[in-house]
């Protein structure tokens, strides 16, 4: 038997091995008589402790990286784990999770009320001895809390929790059948940083769809404004339907391709997350928009105007400029925060190529004697393509002051 001062000292050592991330495991030995008549009775009891045994299961070398990735990006990673609460806290130390609030255990969350629960889960992130079903309950409370929970998990008793959890995603090499059925998506590295990855992967994807529809509904206000109103000016007819056309493959097509690869932006980990019910035309989107759109419109018309004015080519000059301004904008476009000098000019290259392309393309629809009769334009000499220049030079120098005084505000604000 094993005195109250053994079992302080036994205790003490495990406790200093688990608060050093170790698993540990007690051992001991009894002796069973063969001639016993009831020899599971014996075995229960009489034991003789030999010693403890430290198990070490080390985070990976990319796991402290990605947990820090995932606080810059608003994201609280929580750890739910059925080892002892000392040994949770520590690698929870170890890869960056808060446990400043300590670790509760399946017993501690029993005797907790729904409210009490709720205001747990919101500071404390890591769990410790849990049972099947505290996972569901501290998914469901976090969805309570107004939160988006991503649940990851290998076993089948993980499975209701991985259904219940916005995002379920199970193990590929470890996990069972049934983890995998539940979650929406499986990891085939098993490795948390793919899901960093995959989160910085989702926000790039978003931003780019973002950027393209701005874009295109922007440039779109402008020709619309254009052929509305210039005929009221006295300019019939400003654009045919097949400049239209041409003008809508330019931009909507080739320069929306070369927007949907853009790079991840540069801050693009560090916001919060977007609202699970946010808009993409938000009051500033309307607002970029509506101001863009109004540049590009009334800059291309007023080029127009001085051109008709002269009695020259208008019609081929607002053809052309209402090209060259969206282009100026893709430019810009490409972030809605960093410079685009910043960004640098061969970070994309298909978005550049394709730049180059309308260019090229309109150029030829301009100067080619063939093409001149089939979209009804005229040469254009020098003066006249400074003046086609200006309102891409407005609207790209609009849209990236606008974004320095964006990130001056910022800079007042955490001051």
């Amino acid at each position: 038997m094993l005195t109250e001062r053994h079992k302080n000292i036994v205790q003490h050592s495990a406790d200093k091995l688990s608060d050093n991330g170790k698993r540990v495991l007690a051992f001991s030995i009894r002796l069973l008589s063969t001639e016993s008549d009831n020899p599971l009775e014996e075995y229960l009891h009489g034991f003789t402790f030999i010693g403890l045994t430290a198990l070490e299961d080390p985070p990976r070398p990319e796991a402290g990286e990605a947990v820090q990735r995932c606080l810059s990006a608003g994201i609280r990673p929580v750890m739910i784990t059925g080892d002892h609460p000392l040994t949770a806290r520590a690698i929870a130390r170890q890869v960056g999770i808060d446990d400043s609030a300590g670790a509760l255990t399946g017993v501690e969350l029993d005797r907790l009320t729904p409210q009490d629960f709720d205001n747990a889960v919101n500071r404390v992130s890591v769990y410790a001895r849990v049972a099947p079903e505290h996972k569901l309950m501290i998914v469901d409370a976090i969805q309570r809390n107004g939160g988006v929970a991503a649940m990851t998990g290998d076993g089948v008793n993980d499975a209701p929790a991985l259904k219940k959890a916005d995002v379920g995603v199970a193990m590929g090499k470890v996990g069972t059948d049934v983890a995998r059925e539940a979650s929406d998506m499986v990891l085939l590295d098993d490795n948390f940083a793919t899901i960093v990855a995959a989160v910085e992967e989702g926000r790039t994807i978003y931003d780019n769809i973002r950027k393209f529809v701005v874009f295109s509904v922007a440039g779109n206000t402008g020709k619309i404004l254009a052929v509305l109103l210039l005929p009221f000016a006295g300019l019939n007819m400003p654009l045919t339907p097949l400049q239209l056309l041409w003008l809508n493959l330019l931009t909507d097509g080739l320069l929306g391709l070369g927007m949907g690869v853009e790079r991840p932006e540069p801050d693009v980990m560090k916001r919060p997350p977007i609202a699970s019910d946010s808009q993409i035309f938000d009051r500033q989107t309307i607002y970029y928009v509506l101001i863009t759109g109004l540049l590009i419109g009334t800059s291309c018309m007023t080029v127009s105007l001085l051109i008709w004015k002269s009695g020259g080519p208008w019609q081929t000059v607002l053809f052309a400029s209402l090209a060259l301004a969206q282009v100026a904008q893709a430019m810009s476009l490409r972030s809605f925060r960093s410079s685009f000098f910043s960004l640098g000019l061969f970070t994309n290259p298909l978005l550049l190529a394709m730049a180059l392309c309308v260019v090229l393309l309109q150029g030829l629809v301009i100067y080619m004697p063939a093409l001149q009769t089939f979209f009804r334009t005229t040469f254009l000499s020098a003066n006249q393509l400074l003046l086609v220049a200006l309102p891409a030079i407005a609207v790209f120098i609009l849209l990236e002051g606008k974004k320095i005084l964006m990130r001056a505000e910022k800079k007042r604000d955490r001051l």
